[in-house]
């Protein structure tokens, strides 16, 4: 080994690139927090290659002095903090001063930069690190920094840039991710000379949902809920998609802290948190959200990227988080917004609205659940018809706004339930929906106190193992918590003799066993905190109103009306889809009227 020696600056650089700048994105990234830093209105980025050629970006900002040209190009030079004190309440997007050295010892880098005293613009140039003197340019107010041939002096190096398509797409990204955190900028990007982006600036209390719409596009605002919350020193604002807007992966997952980009592990474990009883295994959900914070709260020099924060008050900001989205995700059917009347997407759920004029088919027999529900008079003197269990039913136009999900006309295959509202057909599926509603019936219950048991008037025996009974033995007050009454009789059977009256009594045996393995494995503990939600999951399942059993229309709108009162109704414990709408127009293309 030789002897400890200090490494040359242009080194240095070349590591410190490799952490900062470890793709055109990366440099893209850094040169726009740069512009905004700087105060910058309006920005325009020009790629070619991907941004391995060349990459450009232009801002309208303050400029930087002829003076500090030089400095900016060197190694921990900075205007944006001077003490410690500083660094632990940054609230500027870059402060490192590490990214525009970095780049120079990478790149061919050229600065041209012009402030408001200043009576034209100077220039600046790097090349492996060597510096020029600043010279005479032409530029408005602001500064261009533009990069060519990334890599170009370190060719190992280069050969870890992936193709051209590739690396733009994570340079647009990176783009999209600055554009959605400063509506009120206007941003452009071009590649290979071709217009990709060109958004203006936004103002007013719509600007953000306006950012959002023009990058994620139309579909996630119509598919999103709105979030706000503010408390003590903490705001969480911004959409969430509800879950039928679910992605296969993390590509319309945006989560902003002081407007910052990051992936943070405690805010994204209360994300999925909020999401989880309500979206399947397998989906992921899709949102832009922007926390808000003091700065000295957090750090966010925990990585050289700046792309990871840490919270010193974690567990609160877990918290906050989680209880903020779901409390947002908790809407029922009676408070969705409603599908736009040109929609045509009838393979996913879509949110129906709710004030309308009902166009409704019911039973002279629903009245009576209707005022039950209500408190209202139904309709007089309606025009009868025959429904497909015999039943008589009635036609009737009522500006009633309370049950957005229409009212009941069949049933098909014993299991979809055919509803009628304003907007055209409603299709639900009546286990999943029913599932869900027992579901948050067990969980507010056993929130409160305990969940409501009904005795057996016949006690339901069944064979168990040795383990099986000693953890009945063991755990009595958690079965009765969860409104279960089981003894054993012999050393090999147990009796069911009380169950949750939310539960069918055909189910007491294979519910009761569910709750016994539960308790059995995990233990009490764990089983009625951390793993509270997956068994009263499966609790739930044992519950709702299995396939291929005929419903009466009354009986399938007093579903309807408690899906319209339950929360998350529109998805069932699993997080696959309860109920779909086939609206009018999407009936009337399918036979082609009016062509």
């Amino acid at each position: 080994m030789s002897a400890i020696q200090l490494l040359p600056d242009l080194l240095i650089n070349q590591i410190a690139a490799g952490e900062v700048i470890e793709r055109p994105a990366a440099a893209l990234k850094e040169l726009l927090e740069n512009s905004l830093d700087a105060g910058a209105t309006d920005i325009a980025v020009q790629l070619e290659s991907g941004g391995v050629k060349l990459l450009r970006v232009r801002d309208n900002g303050q400029g930087i002095a002829k003076d500090e040209l030089r400095l900016a190009l060197m190694r921990h030079a900075t205007s944006k903090i001077a003490t410690l004190d500083d660094l632990q309440r940054v609230a500027s997007m870059g402060f490192r001063g590490e990214a525009l050295a970095s780049m120079a010892a990478v790149a061919q880098l050229t600065l041209i930069s012009r402030t408001a005293a200043d009576t034209h613009a100077w220039k600046i140039e790097a090349v492996d690190g060597q510096l020029s003197e600043p010279a005479p340019a032409s530029h408005a107010q602001g500064t261009t920094v533009e990069i060519r041939e990334l890599y170009f002096n370190t060719p190992a190096r280069r050969k870890f840039l992936k193709s051209e398509a590739t690396e733009f797409a994570w340079c647009e990204e990176a783009f999209k991710r600055i554009a959605l955190s400063r509506p009120d900028v206007a941003f452009s990007l071009q590649h290979n000379g071709r217009t990709i982006w060109q958004l203006p600036a936004q103002q007013g209390e719509q600007a953000a949902m306006k950012r959002v719409a023009a990058l994620l596009g139309e579909e996630f605002g119509q598919a999103a809920v709105p979030v706000s919350r503010n408390a003590a020193n903490l705001s969480l604002q911004g959409l969430a998609a509800l879950p039928a807007y679910s992605r296969a992966n993390r590509d319309a997952q945006y989560f902003f802290v002081n407007g910052r980009f990051v992936r943070d592990k405690v805010a994204s474990h209360a994300l999925r948190q909020a999401y989880q009883d309500i979206l399947h295994h397998q989906r992921h959900p899709a949102f832009v959200l922007f926390l808000e914070m003091p700065p000295e709260q957090m750090d966010v020099n925990v990585h050289p990227a700046k792309s990871e924060v840490r919270f010193r008050e974690s567990q609160g900001i877990h918290q906050f988080i989680f209880h903020t989205l779901q409390q947002a995700l908790a809407v029922p059917a009676s408070g969705q917004s409603a599908p736009a009347p040109e929609s045509r997407q009838t393979t996913s759920f879509i949110p129906t609205q709710k004030n309308f004029s009902l166009g409704v088919a019911q039973s002279d027999a629903t009245y009576k659940v209707w005022e039950a529900f209500s408190g209202k008079h139904a309709p007089k003197q309606p025009a009868m018809a025959m429904g497909e269990s015999g039943e008589t039913v009635s036609s009737i136009n009522t500006s009633q706004d309370e049950f957005p999900l229409g009212f009941a006309l069949a049933q098909l295959s014993g299991v979809y339930i055919l509803a009628q509202n304003s907007h055209g057909l409603i299709v639900v599926d009546m286990h999943a929906a029913h599932e869900r509603i027992v579901y948050e019936k067990l969980k507010t219950s056993l929130d409160t106190e305990q969940i409501a048991t009904q005795p057996l008037l016949i006690p339901v025996s069944f064979y168990a193992d040795a383990l099986e009974v000693a953890t009945v033995e063991a755990e009595q007050d958690a079965l009765n918590k969860l409104g279960f009454d089981i003894a054993p009789l012999s050393p090999a059977t147990l009796a069911v003799r009380a169950m949750p009256v939310m539960l069918k009594q055909s189910e007491a045996e294979a519910a009761a066993h569910d709750v016994i393995d539960e308790l059995r494995e995990f233990g009490a503990s764990r089983a009625m905190t951390e793993r509270r939600d997956e068994l009263l999951s499966t609790l739930a399942c044992h519950g709702a109103v299995r396939a291929n059993r005929i419903l009466s229309i009354t009986e399938m709108n007093a579903l309807l009306r408690e899906m319209e009162q339950t929360e998350r109704s529109g998805q069932c414990n699993h997080g696959r889809p309860t109920w779909f709408q086939i609206t009018l127009y999407e009936l009337d293309a399918m036979f082609m009227r009016g062509k």
